[in-house]
């Protein structure tokens, strides 16, 4: 068995040596066998390894012109998070998903992660999320530590003024767009805690209701974008900015926020 074949197996797989070796003896030195091999036993470290918890990861992106691919990839460590072989993969996967768009995407990317992925990295790894944003304006955010992801979609308006918006909601995770949104069980039950909250504090039944009505608006400042005070500057909401800057309201089509 020559060292040339050896290395090409563990260039094409990414499995460690002594793997490679054993699968070449159990394929009587076929390279593509042994291939084969190493990818079955891919699918067996990842059923050995599907329970062993999943509490890091990274996030890539690719993108070409308004279109931006981004994916997430969990795995068990930081160690691997940081792994600069990981980290491309990753790349690679979201560019495959640019190329192929969403139609069957999690297929292809739960049999590459399961076959291939899992044999070179020797870690439990998932498919955490992924999505392809289009529109006339993407501005997107990543940061640097590949863990979390934001964008802002707008159907017109600046790409700069998008990415700033992006940045915004990677710091401060709105979790919803806009006041509308906001479902009425969840306004319910926090009218319900300021209500009792109010009670505590002996507040006349009369004023209870214009106070809440106070409490609500403050809500939607904390979990509505377009309420939320832009973090450069919090005299004014993101709602506000985007109008400083040409831009309506209407213009968002949707926000994303991902964190690993």
């Amino acid at each position: 068995m020559s060292l040339d074949l050896i290395k090409e197996v563990r260039q094409i797989t990414g499995a460690g040596i002594s793997d490679v070796k054993e699968a070449l003896d159990e394929a009587g030195g076929d390279k593509d066998k042994a291939i084969e091999i190493l990818r079955k036993k891919g699918q067996k470290i990842a059923a050995k390894k599907s329970d062993r918890e999943i509490k890091e990861g990274v996030i890539a992106t690719a993108g070409e012109g308004s279109k931006v691919a981004v994916v997430g990839i969990g795995c068990e460590t930081d160690f691997v998070a940081k792994n600069e072989d990981f980290q491309n993969a990753v790349k690679d996967v979201a560019s495959k998903l640019l190329e192929m768009g969403k139609d069957g995407f999690e297929d292809w990317a739960s049999k590459y992660i399961q076959d291939e992925l899992i044999v070179k990295i020797g870690e439990n790894l998932s498919l955490v999320m992924f999505d392809v944003l289009e529109a006339a304006t993407v501005g997107t955010y990543l940061h640097s530590n590949n863990k979390v992801f934001s964008a802002l979609v707008l159907s017109e308006g600046s790409e700069e003024v998008a990415k700033e918006v992006a940045m915004h909601i990677a710091a401060m995770s709105p979790k919803y767009l806009k006041a509308e949104e906001v479902p009425t069980e969840e306004l319910d039950k926090e009218k319900e805690i300021y209500r009792e909250q109010l009670k505590k504090e002996g507040k006349p039944e009369d004023i209870i209701d214009k106070i809440l009505e106070g409490k609500v608006k403050k809500y939607y400042t904390e979990v509505c974008l377009l309420k939320q005070p832009f973090v450069k500057d919090d005299k004014k909401s993101i709602e506000e900015y985007l109008k400083d800057n040409g831009i309506e309201a209407d213009k968002v089509e949707r926000f994303v926020y991902f964190a690993l």
